[in-house]
């Protein structure tokens, strides 16, 4: 009963794994450069994914920062999407018909 039981080898390809359909959303991740970026990461939220941006890499320059927030403001109003930022240099922008919670969670 409490014996010593072979482990088998299980390979993966042979044992065939199940399909999983394919995704209506992603999330996808961005670091801005520059407000030339901008052009490529509309283009997701437009397809309706979800976009976090990183602006870290040009938080410095506040002329910059606040051209690629009221972009992206203008984008999330034009689709009924939504932006909300997470802290100083990152923030989350939604699709159409996602909204995000500003309330947190507590767990206490």
């Amino acid at each position: 009963m409490f014996g010593k039981t072979k482990k088998g080898y299980i390979d993966l390809e042979e044992a065939g794994v199940e399909k999983r359909e394919e995704a209506k959303m992603f999330v996808r991740v961005a670091e801005v450069h520059k407000y030339e970026d901008l052009k490529e990461l509309i283009k997701h939220v437009y397809e309706g994914n979800m976009l976090l941006m990183d602006i870290s890499p040009i938080s410095a320059d506040s002329i910059e920062v606040e051209r690629i927030i009221n972009e992206m403001k203008k984008v999330a109003s034009d689709i009924n999407g939504d932006i909300v930022g997470i802290d100083r240099n990152r923030f989350i922008v939604t699709p159409s018909g996602v909204k995000v919670d500003r309330r947190k969670i507590k767990t206490y």
